[in-house]
């Protein structure tokens, strides 16, 4: 029967670090955390710091290499040391030697793109928000959180004032026109004149 996983945080005792030397030096880090019970991330940590070795510590198989070059350009060193099971300085050494570079910094924000945020952010999907201002959803994602903006509840109720904006603008004017008036998603738009059951002007045809 397989040992019970304990918290990666949990006190080493005198026990498993001997089956920790004993083992490590000729068994991969997997048999050893399931030997031992404790998650692989934690095993390679404790083995780095007592400066043990396997024969796999140095080799990065395709699938960690893939992921590493993916999460480098946006995610900090720490993170990916956690995601990958590998010690902070090996990522690093191992990012060096790939030569792979962060992100350019983003430029900064201006005013009206902070406006249009704090005007979209409440009722739109970040994606949607990203689309609107030429910017990257995560980058939108921040910005709101260093701004403390909040979201509204997940279907935030129609105002009459939208609602009779909305039966206005729609016989003449696209789903977007519409989602730019009213501050809503173009998704939320289409759902609110289906609902409605809203009809396009018919166009009068040319004798």
């Amino acid at each position: 029967m397989a040992k019970k996983k304990k918290p990666g945080w949990v006190h080493w005792s005198e026990s498993e670090l001997k089956l920790l030397r004993r083992l490590f030096p000729k068994v991969r880090a997997r048999e050893v955390a399931d030997q031992i019970g404790r998650p692989v991330t934690a095993v390679r940590q404790k083995a780095y710091s007592l400066g043990l070795k396997t024969k796999e510590h140095w080799h990065w198989s395709a699938d960690e290499v893939k992921l590493l070059k993916k999460l480098h350009p946006t995610e900090t060193l720490r993170s990916i040391a956690d995601k990958l099971g590998r010690p902070l300085d090996a990522v690093r050494h191992r990012a060096y030697g790939l030569g792979l570079k962060k992100m350019e910094a983003s430029p900064p924000w201006s005013r009206e793109e902070d406006r249009l945020l704090k005007k979209l952010f409440p009722g739109n999907s970040a994606q949607d928000i990203a689309n609107r201002i030429g910017r990257s959803a995560p980058a939108v994602a921040t910005r709101a959180h260093k701004l403390g903006l909040r979201k509204l509840k997940p279907y935030p109720v129609w105002s009459k004032k939208e609602l009779n904006l909305l039966k206005k603008l729609y016989p003449s004017r696209t789903a977007q026109e519409v989602a730019d008036k009213t501050g809503r998603s173009v998704q939320a738009v289409r759902k609110r004149i289906v609902k409605l059951g809203l009809k396009k002007k018919k166009q009068k045809t040319r004798s």
